[in-house]
């Protein structure tokens, strides 16, 4: 027993040999955290530029004029609903509009990137044991967190020089978006500080990343409510927001005024947060044992529920936490959109680029009705998210080791598969609905209007379900076909959905192009007749690409 306990304790627990310090071995984790994310970041890095670039283009020609712009400047300052959703006006320059418009997405995007990458490098690798046989060698204690950190902090650097890069291409002041690429490397560095902590107190990777995107919706709520909550300047063009905002680094982001005031002090905020987080991060790892978190695991029940006999028992039980708290943030999300659905025109006066993309939709010129097809469109790629990432569980399991003990039964992989796969179907489904049932009540609600409108909302969300589906078979071709990189598959379709299917006509891409993500198949109920048959193609879509996945499975060996 006495040697079973010293295996587990690689010398990444013990920095203080003779020779070696804490960070001994990083540059070598580095290179090597580099070289697995040479795919992964680049794909990152290159999205959100030419999100940025598009972004960018979209807006100079909308607003090319002054008076545009103070027009604008004045439909948003006095928007609670504007402010809410896109940030707070700081003037009536170009890159002001472009600040207010784009940056909190931006920020949103940045963390979510950061997060995952830190994760990946950190509580990923002590999951799947790899970060045992790492810390066998001379590996020092704060060296696997520090090489993560840096691997992070260079693709946020790289992001904010990308966009210093295209603010410049189109002739913005210099410093304006010197500060602009500054912010949002800071917002990217502090999400990835606070990912540092997340991994140190759960004891999966899922749970830190959980963590870490539950912080980066509290600092967008917060940010949300304070400005809201702001008060219209005198001039009618510009907000104070109020106090919360200063409690996110979201908030700071879009505080700092880039092409407006231009706060640079702000950059100190971010440093200062960094710091603590980075720091409070290592004393951490100081304080736990390889493999566990500094949550304590709770025990379970003496006895297994009956439920756990079966495959789909079982994986419920390991995906149940994730489908309650994705049904419950979606069905909180649709009910605030159905809440503002009466407010929709004033909504829309706020943003040219809403404006064009709703009137792209076709089919009706009520506003109500482009309203909710355009709004629960997003939420079924929100869906979407959550059908990747159930699918994707099949990988953990399988990566993890725990798979092997469990097909080595008399479950088969076929049965395995499909268990997940019915956990996945029945909770995306029962999330659209929700939110259609929530989006339609709260509406209702606030208008009075129910009967036909609330059929409206349910029958608008039901019609999504088939493209998630669609989505979620390419997810499990991929793990069976090329399950090394099921992971770069599964959310890079998720990405191609957003931009191809939502954002598309937005950017005036070709059709052919917008045809590639199953929710441009999706018909535009209630601003456009219900077709049949684009459904049943996505249904055979999904049941042929599920299919092939499973066939995959079968004849592919584990762990390949």
């Amino acid at each position: 027993m006495a040697v079973e306990t010293r295996a587990l304790e690689p010398t990444a627990t013990r920095p203080d040999d003779a020779g070696h310090s804490s960070l001994t071995g990083t540059w070598r984790l580095l290179r090597l955290a580099a070289r697995r994310d040479r795919v992964v970041l680049p794909v990152w890095i290159v999205t959100l530029g030419v999100l940025l670039l598009a972004s960018v283009a979209s807006i100079v020609g909308l607003y090319d004029s002054e008076a545009e712009r103070v027009q604008y400047a004045l439909a948003v300052a006095p928007s609670v609903v504007a402010r809410a959703f896109e940030g707070p006006i700081l003037g009536t320059s170009l890159g002001a509009i472009l600040m207010t418009e784009t940056f909190g997405m931006f920020a949103v995007l940045v963390g979510i990137m950061s997060v995952q990458t830190v994760v990946r490098h950190t509580r990923l690798e002590e999951e799947t044991g790899r970060a045992e046989l790492v810390g066998s060698a001379v590996v020092g204690r704060h060296a696997p967190l520090t090489a993560a950190l840096a691997v992070a902090f260079a693709a946020n650097l790289a992001v904010g020089g990308t966009t210093v890069a295209i603010l410049l291409a189109y002739d913005l002041p210099t410093g304006g978006a010197v500060l602009a690429g500054l912010l949002l490397m800071g917002v990217g560095w502090s999400f990835a500080g606070v990912a540092a902590i997340t991994a140190q107190i759960s004891a999966s990777a899922r749970g830190a990343n959980g963590l870490g995107g539950a912080v980066i919706g509290v600092a967008y709520f917060l940010r949300a409510v304070g400005d809201g909550l702001g008060e219209v300047a005198p001039s009618g063009v510009a907000v104070t927001s109020a106090w919360p905002t200063w409690l996110s680094p979201i908030g700071w982001g879009q505080q700092a005024g880039a092409f407006a005031v231009e706060r640079w002090w702000v950059l100190g905020l971010f440093g200062g947060l960094v710091v603590a987080t980075v720091a409070a991060a290592f004393t951490l790892t100081r304080h736990r044992d390889l493999g566990v978190g500094m949550r304590p695991v709770r025990p379970g029940p003496a006895q297994a529920s009956a439920a756990l006999r079966s495959p789909v028992g079982l994986a419920w039980r390991l995906q149940r936490t994730t489908v309650v708290a994705w049904l419950v943030g979606l069905t909180i999300t649709a009910a605030v959109f159905g809440a503002i659905g009466d407010e929709v025109d004033a909504f829309l006066e706020t943003s040219d680029e809403l404006a064009e993309l709703f009137t792209a939709l076709g089919g009706s010129d009520v506003l109500v009705d482009l309203f909710i097809v355009f709004f629960l469109g997003l939420l079924a790629v929100a869906v979407g998210a959550f059908a990747v990432q159930g699918v994707l569980r099949l990988r953990g399991e399988e990566v993890s080791g725990r798979a092997e003990p469990l097909l080595s039964t008399a479950v088969a992989r076929t049965r395995w598969v499909a268990s997940h796969l019915v956990v996945v179907a029945v909770g995306s489904a029962a999330m659209m609905l929700a939110a259609g049932l929530a989006g339609g009540t709260a509406y209702g609600l606030v208008t009075g209007e129910w009967g036909a409108r609330f059929a409206d909302w349910i029958l608008a969300a039901v019609v999504g379900i088939p493209a998630v589906w669609a989505l979620a078979g390419l997810v499990v071709a991929a793990v069976g076909l090329l399950p090394r990189r099921a992971v770069a598959i599964g959310w890079g379709a998720l990405g191609v959905s957003l931009v191809m299917g939502q954002l598309g006509a937005l950017f005036e891409l070709p059709q052919w192009v917008l045809n590639i993500s199953p929710f441009t198949h999706v018909p535009a109920v209630p601003a456009d007749e219900l077709q049949w048959l684009p459904l049943l193609v996505l249904l055979g879509v999904a049941a042929g690409l599920t299919g092939l996945g499973l066939a995959a499975v079968r004849r592919r060996d584990l762990l390949t």
